[in-house]
């Protein structure tokens, strides 16, 4: 059998999909003096997503036949259902801002991950967890990430964004080092995912949630930007993150801009250019100073993109930001990706993309960095994956879906003309 970067069909490795226990099952999860409480409040909380209701979040059988009906080989699952103890899905929660709080959020987080790797090892070949960690106490972080490292299924930890003047600090901070070397010694990237990080805009007016939905991508930004530019990248060269179902990819050029012009205005080194306007002895630090890269370099070195919203659009930044930090993904079962229609939004979205670069996107950039076995995926991919000469067809009748790979508007700029 031809490799799985010769197969005439693609291997394809998401690096975005969602799941969840049934939410009464995770009562086994959790320590027996939680389970008061948790009986409580499993009869009092909501759940209005549909989707977070599907079978398909927790029984193996039937996601496995989703997966092949859908062309996909292998899968990253972030969280879906509702973990014990929180009001929103967690990749949508926030930070907990008192003891009490991030007790009860962490029996919850930590009840999820033991089911997550439970899940994972029931299809340990095509299927990879990314557990969720908080910031408030590092001491319990760091040790659940080892434990997480010593299972054999995760592929990654999730930390929320941090909002603004809140009661941790910020990313940037050097109590995190501890954190990020971890991470790095147990091979494990971070992961910010869109929706975490809000700060509290209050519950008063209907248009509050309005605003909450309308920014939620905001807040990851931030994350990025501290990242670079505190120094954390400097500081922990081998520290990898990953940002996942954000939209599309020109926020990240918008954002390495906008970095890039400002650090020539804070860096000492630029003070003697008469063309830069320079502020270095007011707002310039030694960490600043010290940064020994550009924000595109340290981006296309410590990086990703899990592009699970990726418009036609946008595609043409791949090769900007660098193909081999890009990674396609399906958001399963999420209506705004791609499932259950992947081949077409392939066809639809990355059609002229060079095979070997799309072989990258589409599983080779996702196996490198959650270390799957593509030699143990590519028989899958040979009875269930999207030909080669299919994708390379552009489709010309869209499928009837909301997905960011169907989106049929123009682009800003195209309205600018």
């Amino acid at each position: 059998m031809a490799g799985w970067d010769s197969l005439d069909r693609y291997v394809i490795v998401t690096s975005d999909a969602h799941g969840g226990a049934a939410m009464a099952d995770y009562k086994s999860y959790l320590d027996p003096r939680w389970h008061d409480e948790f009986d409580a409040w499993l009869a009092a909380v909501g759940n209005p997503w549909v989707d977070v209701t599907d079978a398909s979040n927790w029984d193996n059988e039937s996601r496995i036949a989703n997966m092949d009906a859908d062309g996909v080989s292998a899968e990253i699952i972030f969280p879906n259902t509702l973990p014990p103890f929180f009001d929103i899905l967690a990749h949508l929660s926030g930070v907990p801002r008192d003891r009490l709080t991030f007790e009860h959020k962490w029996a919850g987080l930590q009840a999820h991950n033991r089911w997550l790797v439970d899940f994972c090892r029931q299809a340990p070949i095509r299927r990879r967890g990314i557990v969720q960690l908080l910031p408030n106490d590092l001491d319990a972080a760091v040790a659940e990430l080892r434990w997480a490292a010593s299972t054999g299924v995760v592929a990654g930890v999730m930390l929320p964004a941090l909002p603004a003047n809140h009661v941790v600090e910020p990313y940037f901070h050097e109590r995190y080092d501890v954190l990020w070397a971890a991470c790095v010694d147990a091979r494990l990237p971070v992961h910010q995912h869109q929706g975490t990080g809000a700060p509290d805009v209050g519950a008063h007016q209907p248009v509050d949630t309005s605003i909450f939905f309308t920014e939620l991508d905001l807040w990851p930004r931030r994350t990025l930007h501290h990242l670079i530019v505190g120094g954390v990248f400097e500081r922990h060269p081998d520290l990898q993150v990953v940002w996942t179902e954000m939209w599309g990819l020109r926020w990240v050029i918008d954002e390495l801009a906008q970095m890039t012009l400002r650090l020539r205005n804070i860096q000492s080194r630029f003070a003697g250019d008469p063309r830069t306007l320079n502020y270095s002895q007011t707002f310039g630090s030694p960490v600043v100073d010290g940064l020994s890269l550009t924000p595109l370099e340290y981006f296309q070195r410590n990086c990703s993109i899990g592009a699970s919203m990726l418009p036609r659009h946008d595609v043409k930044y791949c090769r900007a930001l660098g193909v081999d930090r890009i990674m396609w993904g399906t958001d399963s079962p999420h209506p705004e990706g791609s499932a259950p229609y992947t081949t077409a939004a392939l066809r639809t979205t990355l059609f002229d993309v060079p095979e070997t670069d799309l072989r990258s996107m589409l599983a080779g950039n996702a196996a490198k960095l959650y270390q799957f076995d593509l030699d143990a995926l590519t028989p899958i991919a040979a009875a269930i994956g999207p030909a080669v000469d299919e994708v390379a067809e552009p489709l010309e009748d869209w499928p009837a879906h909301p997905g960011a790979a169907f989106l049929k508007e123009d682009p800003l700029e195209a309205l600018l003309r």
